[in-house]
């Protein structure tokens, strides 16, 4: 039976149906199809809980018989990669780093996020996700098409995290692997960050006011997506005196992107996204796929010595190049015309 897609990625589909449809898109692109896809009953996940009516939204952009690349972003990232509704559109697209007209681009909806997948609902529990269910998911998509392996798996924070588990559970339906700023397991300092969003989140929705939670949760995560060099450069200028005291030109900033957030995303949501995060822990050792790594020096959230550590560990070919960019975290969103070229030979030229 026919399931619309959304077409605002945000809202969650409560129908687990599956059904394809196809159109012209803008922009150039010469093919998208859409599809949720009902997964077989029960959906057992990784720390042994089961996903009732489990379901995931995927985007399919270019040429049917191209080469299939899975693109993977981070937690709040969705099913439409490229164009003007896309979240990186800097790198996907006709005549991008991932083009559109020489490869088929495959976007998801995330397990437990935004979008057409199974998701939290508001007041209900929720079970706890690993990556290694997001890459399950991914898994069964590639088998529903019926199109063979996946020539790569391009992924970006969580995106990469999910794209290493998928290496090391299915090697035999990816070619290659592309990861940026996401490592084999999540570092401490990381998780105490994000610990103390959850906890406001919590506290929050305990009160009946989850955006007011998210809101704030979302600001905090901006001071650590970017870096100091950034911060000093736009807002280290002096605070200005009001009626309740001073204000720092950092707090504008940060509070408008929560305030932009809370429109955007729903609380249950990102609690089930950040914990998975900090849940990822992958065996390595177990890779053996050719892996192009790319680091960024100032990334508060995964270190340079973390991705030097899993380039370590990794068992087949891999490179690890690293950029400089004042963006940090968000230098994957932020830097796409040095990552461009970088990623258009990972997943073009010749395996390593």
């Amino acid at each position: 039976m026919p399931s619309r897609i959304p077409e605002n990625p945000q809202a969650a589909s409560a129908q687990p149906k599956s059904a394809a449809k196809v159109a012209p898109i803008r922009g150039g692109e010469p093919l998208d199809q859409e599809e949720i896809l009902a997964l077989p009953a029960p959906w057992g996940l990784h720390y042994g809980d089961e996903l009732p009516d489990a379901h995931i939204a995927f985007r399919l952009v270019g040429p049917a018989q191209a080469p299939l690349v899975a693109v993977l972003g981070g937690i709040s990232a969705h099913r439409i990669v490229s164009g003007a509704e896309g979240w990186w559109p800097e790198l996907v697209g006709p005549g991008h780093g991932i083009d559109t007209t020489q490869y088929r681009v495959l976007g998801i909806d995330y397990l437990g996020g935004r979008g057409g997948s199974s998701a939290p609902e508001t007041g209900k529990k929720f079970p706890p996700l690993s990556s290694y269910d997001q890459a399950r998911a991914l898994c069964r998509i590639v088998e529903h098409l019926g199109a063979g392996p996946l020539h790569a798996i391009v992924g970006a924070s969580y995106g990469g995290m999910v794209a290493l588990c998928f290496a090391e559970v299915y090697p035999e339906r990816v070619g290659r692997i592309v990861v940026l700023s996401a490592a084999d397991k999540s570092q401490v300092l990381s998780t105490a960050w994000r610990s103390v969003q959850r906890q406001i989140v919590r506290e929050a929705i305990a009160r009946g006011d989850g955006p007011s939670g998210l809101k704030l949760a979302r600001a905090l995560a901006m001071a650590t997506y970017r870096s100091s060099v950034e911060f000093e450069l736009r807002f280290g200028t002096a605070p200005v005196r009001e009626t309740h005291g001073f204000r720092f030109p950092i707090e504008d900033y940060l509070f408008a992107r929560g305030d932009d957030y809370v429109q955007k995303y729903r609380a249950e949501t990102f609690l089930a996204l950040s914990e998975s995060i900090d849940l990822h822990r992958m065996d390595a050792t177990r890779v053996r796929t050719p892996a192009t790594l790319i680091a960024v020096r100032e990334d508060q959230l995964v270190p340079f010595h973390d991705m030097q550590g899993l380039a370590a560990r990794l068992n087949g070919p891999r490179q690890l190049i690293e950029i400089n960019s004042i963006f940090g975290h968000d230098a994957f969103l932020k830097e796409g015309a040095a990552l461009t070229p970088i990623v258009k030979r990972a997943i073009s030229e010749p395996l390593l």
